[in-house]
């Protein structure tokens, strides 16, 4: 029995990530401990619905932008 888990190779915000397939925008911003309300996700260009988190799995190569929303006055 082989325990190997693939790991994805990607980007975020241009630094090189790995993480394992079946990993979703939503598990990246968990691991990455951003709060889901204050952030948007671009994948490959295309910006993410925040419905769509859970369901979107990240694939090898993809080039992933997280831009959080700053508040202020």
């Amino acid at each position: 029995m082989n325990n190997t888990v693939e790991m994805l190779a990607f980007t975020v915000n241009g630094e090189a990530m790995e993480l394992p397939r079946g990993t979703s925008v939503a598990g990246l911003l968990a691991l990455m401990e951003l709060d889901r309300r204050k952030v948007a996700v671009e994948r490959n260009l295309e910006i993410v619905p925040r419905s769509l988190y859970e369901s979107t799995l990240l694939d090898t190569r993809d080039a992933i932008e997280i831009v959080h929303f700053v508040g202020g006055g």
